[in-house]
């Protein structure tokens, strides 16, 4: 499938880019209008750009279907703070109800069950089911358009952050313990906890040997994915003689050459050693091959 943007409803196009671009992070954004009345809505379309100074960038839609912006923009031009809350799992059900379009005055902490709580640099409320808050005044707003679909860029500047230390180990955020959510296309949400959660280490000091600097019968490998490649390839280097030496005795490594397709059994034991994070000698088997 090939798609012309300029060719598509902007509905469809809308829903192809929202599962593309995915999972993405959840912006709860409080605000409160020139009279005080509190607002909770949420906005996937969001991130974090810059640490110094701390700035994280939502945007609000024009509405596809009729070219309506939302009380969040409203209220962020008039008031130019924000309080940006983070959804967990624990909360997620309860976040969906404010993304119902409900009256303007109307306060979707009371409909959703939400607690309000003073912030201390800003006047909306922060959420105190939600674990991690950040009180943001608002630097920017760039409209990227008058139709529908067309976005508001929101820059926050965060002044305050709070963060519950139930979710902390030492002075960082435990992933596991935060339980966040994440936004999928239409209905879907990914929970990032557990099993999902993949941790890797790439240093961006040490230089890498790269796919270049690795033989074509391993980066042609139809047993090896990429992935494992690509752990071969984050060597700072070969591997030095004393370790080939010590691969071309391996037991395993004599059993495959005397297999009728030794190029293969040798493939799949440099990818259980992969599996097992022994990498250097993975390529020591590998050469041997």
């Amino acid at each position: 499938m090939v798609i012309d943007p300029k060719k598509i409803p902007t509905k469809d196009l809308h829903q192809y880019i929202l599962a593309a671009v995915s999972p993405r992070p959840i912006a709860f954004v409080s605000t409160v209008d020139s009279n005080g009345n509190p607002n909770l809505a949420p906005y996937s379309f969001f991130n974090a750009f810059s640490s110094n100074p701390p700035i994280v960038v939502f945007s609000s839609n024009r509405k596809v279907k009729d070219n309506t912006t939302k009380h969040t923009l409203a209220n962020v031009e008039a008031t130019r703070e924000v309080v940006i809350n983070v959804v967990t799992h624990d909360i997620v059900r309860q976040m969906t109800l404010t993304s119902i379009e409900y009256d303007e005055g109307v306060s979707e902490f009371e409909k959703a069950g939400f607690t309000p709580i003073l912030s201390e640099l800003v006047k909306p409320f922060r959420v105190k089911e939600s674990p991690i808050n950040m009180e943001c005044k608002v630097t920017n707003i760039i409209p990227l358009g008058d139709q529908g679909g067309a976005g508001n860029l929101i820059f926050c500047e965060v002044v305050r952050m709070h963060i519950d230390d139930k979710i902390l180990d030492g002075n960082r955020i435990n992933p596991h313990k935060l339980d966040i959510m994440g936004r999928l296309g239409r209905t879907n949400y990914a929970r990032i906890k557990g099993d999902t959660i993949t941790s890797i280490f790439q240093s961006i000091i040490d230089k890498g040997i790269g796919f270049d600097g690795l033989a074509k019968e391993i980066t042609h490998s139809t047993i090896l994915t990429g992935n494992d490649i690509a752990e071969l390839a984050s060597l700072p280097a070969l591997p030095k003689i004393d370790i080939y030496n010590e691969a071309m005795k391996d037991e395993r490594v004599l059993a495959c050459a005397k297999m009728k397709n030794p190029k293969s059994g040798i493939h799949l034991y440099a990818k259980d050693l992969i599996a097992q994070g022994k990498n250097t000698y993975a390529l020591a088997v590998l050469l041997c091959g």
